[in-house]
Parts: C-alpha cells; sequence; structure tokens
C-alpha cells in the first residue's frame, strides 16, 4: 500500500515534471515542492489560524484565572487548561500538524530518490515497474541525469572546495536555519511554564531543525533541496499572510517595542493628571 499511495505517484510526478524542464532533477525536486505545499495550504492556513487563536487566549480572563487558581496543581491545572481549549474549540497541536504530515512525504520522497536515480541494471528495472504504462518514454529519460549544481542529487550534500581536505554541508546549515525560522514564525507566544501545548511546541521547534539537519546530513542532497525549497516557500505564504510573529524569531524586537511602549507612557503626564495634582 505505501508503495502504490505514496512510492509509485512521487516517482511518476517527478519524471513527468523531469521531462518538462529540459532533464534538470534539481528543478523536478523544486517545483514537486511547490506542488506539496500547494497541496498542503489548507493546512499551513489551519496552523496560523490556530496559533494565533492561541496568542489570544493568552489575553483571556478566564485563562488568567485558571492559571492562578490552579498554578500548584499541574495536574489539575492541565485539565482546566484542555477543558478551556475544548470549551473555545481550540486545538492546541495544529500548530504540529503540518511537520508530522511531511514525514511520510520525506521518507515518500527520499525512497522514490533512490528509484529514480537507479544506476544498476535491477534499479533500472525496479524503475520501469514503478512507471505508469504511457506517462513518460522511459528510453528517452533513463539514465536520469543526477547533477545538480555541485551536487549528485542521490548522495549526501558537500561542497568540495580545492585546499579543504573536506566537504562543507552547506545544505545542511541553511535546513537548520531555516528549518528553525519556518517553525518560530507561528509559534504561539506564551510566558506560561505550565501551559503543556506550548511547550509542547517548544520542544518541537528545538529538536526539528536537528532532526531536519541530521537528515539532510546523511541522506541524498536531492532531499536537502527538498527540505530548503519547503522552507523558503513556507516563509514566504506566512509573511505575505502578514500573520507571522517575528518577535519569536528575532526576541529583542519585543524588548525594543516594550522599551519604546515604557517610554512613550513615561514621557509627559496627561492634562488630567496634571489638573488633578493643582
Amino acid at each position: 500500500m505505501w508503495d502504490s499511495l505514496i512510492i509509485q505517484p512521487f516517482i511518476n510526478v517527478l519524471l513527468f515534471i523531469y521531462n518538462l524542464v529540459g532533464q534538470n532533477f534539481g528543478i523536478a525536486i523544486i517545483l514537486f515542492t511547490a506542488l506539496i505545499r500547494l497541496l498542503t495550504h489548507p493546512l499551513m492556513a489551519r496552523q496560523i489560524k490556530s496559533s494565533q487563536a492561541l496568542q489570544e487566549l493568552q489575553k483571556n480572563e478566564k485563562w488568567i484565572k485558571t492559571q492562578e487558581k490552579y498554578k500548584d496543581d499541574k495536574e489539575k491545572l492541565a485539565q482546566e487548561q484542555m477543558a478551556l481549549y475544548k470549551e473555545l474549540g481550540i486545538n492546541p497541536f495544529a500548530s504540529c500538524l503540518p511537520t508530522i504530515i511531511q514525514l511520510p512525504i520525506i521518507f515518500g520522497l527520499y525512497q522514490a530518490l533512490l528509484f529514480a536515480l537507479a544506476s544498476t541494471p535491477i534499479d533500472l528495472l525496479n524503475l520501469v515497474r514503478h512507471i505508469y504504462p504511457g506517462l513518460v518514454n522511459v528510453e528517452a529519460l533513463i539514465p536520469l541525469n543526477s547533477r545538480f549544481l555541485w551536487m549528485d542529487l542521490g548522495q549526501p550534500e558537500r561542497l568540495n572546495i580545492p585546499g579543504i581536505p573536506f566537504g562543507i554541508p552547506i545544505l545542511v546549515v541553511v535546513v537548520v536555519i531555516t528549518t528553525y525560522v519556518q517553525s518560530k514564525l507561528v509559534s504561539p507566544a506564551s510566558t506560561d511554564p505550565n501551559d503543556q501545548a506550548a511547550s509542547m511546541t517548544k520542544m518541537m521547534n528545538l529538536y526539528m531543525p536537528i532532526f531536519m539537519g541530521y537528515l539532510a546530513w546523511t541522506l541524498a542532497s536531492g532531499l536537502a533541496i527538498y527540505f530548503v525549497t519547503s522552507n523558503l516557500i513556507a516563509i514566504a505564504q506566512y509573511a505575505a499572510l502578514g500573520k507571522v510573529n517575528w518577535s519569536n524569531v528575532v526576541p529583542f524586537l519585543n524588548k525594543d517595542n516594550s522599551k519604546n511602549s515604557k517610554g512613550k507612557t513615561g514621557k509627559k503626564p496627561s492634562k488630567a493628571v496634571v489638573k488633578s495634582k493643582k
């Protein structure tokens, strides 16, 4: 079932795009990523909506009273928090859903890359068996061109520079940075250490960039291209919607805003205050 529902469609879409763009597999992966992002856009919109709802919840009077009332009883506090989530129709874990959905896509794409970039006769035979009849002219495409920029898309990415005895994993660094930025942009800001949903999101924001970086380090560089492209498209989508939490990515923005607000409120007393003193 995994093969017929995930791997085979991925292989055929990649090969179809590869044939359209002049047999450039790197461009095919980028366009394939854009297609995946388009199909998962409703999930992303739901993620942003959930994140905004969680941010607004921090100002809810009932939420604040619950934190104060049960601050010494974490178990009861967790129960009351979940009850309040249910009452207000908020799914605290919705922001994690797109990340979880990405996992089968990642593993499916990795296996599709291994099939598509076949080199041995047995691998080529397996590839032919996965191609839908009449979709593409297999004889004209095989073997596929696996080179893109400095990378062999079927191998882990390393940039070899003359004089340096080891390859530099440029894309690994980019994957870690863009994954971190993309996850932090829609993270609900929470100052409550007892908020389980916020704690789980914080852990995801910490470990997911490391996990993605590890995959980019060890697996095919075609997968790293998918990660970077997916993250950049997601960041652009969030920015276009104008509903992102930039202060989560750049924490000093909050400090600057708070200083400005304090400075504005402390400059001059209002006329009403002056009159009352007189």
